[in-house]
């Protein structure tokens, strides 16, 4: 399930709080439990979950035999996860689900003249650039449960879920990494490409075995 290690991580984090609050607090525990919510920390797996879940619901419908779709796998050896991979006739997608509401994903570029390029990515006026090393990291993971098939294109994705967006244009990309919502991500993933369904089933196959669920 899209999200699914997320919402069990949010309720892991939820109950022990709840546990630890009533174990200290005996009289007061539900009281306390009732006025003060989690923790930002704590909440923010919930919200994680949420932009996943929100994401596989636009995924699941055009996934098939042209299109497979993982969701929610696990990176060996760490326990950080991917969040989406989409395999398509045009490559191989690796999605990560970001759920910033109502905050606008921006590209700032500084530099470029007499000091070096610099791309940055902002969403709601904060740098978020870091997003971009992490989809890096996750992009240079698949392609090496990929090694022999160099000729795969392997794209990062940040996906942001129910953020704000002009009217026209929007996506963007930072250093290699595309920055989008969940309907022009739709229509990406399908474009035609070289790779064809037997193709796409093996890949699909190998890297549900390098990222297990």
């Amino acid at each position: 399930m899209a999200g699914g290690s997320a919402a069990d991580e949010f309720r892991r984090r939820h109950d022990a709080r709840r546990e630890r609050v009533q174990t200290e607090h005996p009289r007061i525990g539900k009281f306390l439990l009732a006025v003060f919510d989690d923790p930002p920390s704590t909440k923010a797996w919930s919200r994680g979950a949420a932009g996943e879940n929100a994401l596989g619901q636009v995924l699941e419908p055009i996934a098939g035999p042209g299109l497979r779709v993982l969701h929610d796998r696990r990176i060996p050896g760490s326990r950080a996860n991917i969040d989406h991979l989409v395999i398509g006739s045009s490559g191989v997608f690796v999605v990560d689900a970001k759920r910033y509401a109502g905050q606008r994903p921006q590209l700032r570029v500084e530099g470029g003249v007499l000091r070096p390029r610099v791309e940055k990515l902002l969403v709601g006026g904060r740098d978020r650039s870091s997003l971009v090393g992490g989809m890096h990291k996750q992009v240079g993971l698949v392609r090496a449960a990929l090694a022999d098939r160099p000729q795969v294109p392997v794209h990062g994705v940040l996906c942001f879920v129910q953020a704000e967006w002009p009217l026209l244009g929007g996506d963007f990309s930072v250093d290699g990494v595309s920055v989008l919502w969940p309907q022009r991500l739709a229509q990406w993933v399908t474009n035609p490409g070289p790779l064809q369904p037997d193709h796409i089933a093996e890949l699909q196959w190998r890297l549900h075995e390098a990222f297990p669920r």
